[in-house]
């Protein structure tokens, strides 16, 4: 799902009081964004009822992008109860993208529920 400016909060924010969002900051120049983005949609999709996965093109929504402090893309960040709390900048490949969000993003949910 793509998110801007006015529906940040709504499906960043508060979704994120749910379940953990991963937010995708990336732009349709970057080629870096363009190889990273299959394979976050194929991981995510993986853990479809655990997690949510955004993309926000930091072009067309530079506001958010420097709320955030992104400075580099692609850059990946996970919001928790409304905050950022962890992620990861550059392209990984899928394998490591599932490690990230079994092990730093469900893990701690599941850590939490313990």
């Amino acid at each position: 799902m793509d998110v801007t400016t006015e529906t940040f909060d709504r499906d960043v924010i508060e979704r994120s009081r749910e379940l953990p969002v991963v937010v995708d900051f990336w732009a349709a120049w970057c080629g870096p964004c363009r190889m990273l983005g299959p394979a976050l949609e194929t991981e995510a999709g993986k853990r479809d009822d655990r997690l949510e996965l955004v993309k926000l093109d930091v072009d067309a929504e530079p506001e958010i992008a420097a709320r955030y402090g992104i400075r580099s893309i692609p850059t990946v960040v996970v919001f928790r109860d409304g905050e950022p709390v962890t992620g990861f900048v550059g392209a990984l490949p899928a394998k490591l993208i599932g490690q990230f969000f079994d092990e730093q993003v469900l893990g701690d949910v599941a850590e939490q529920a313990a």
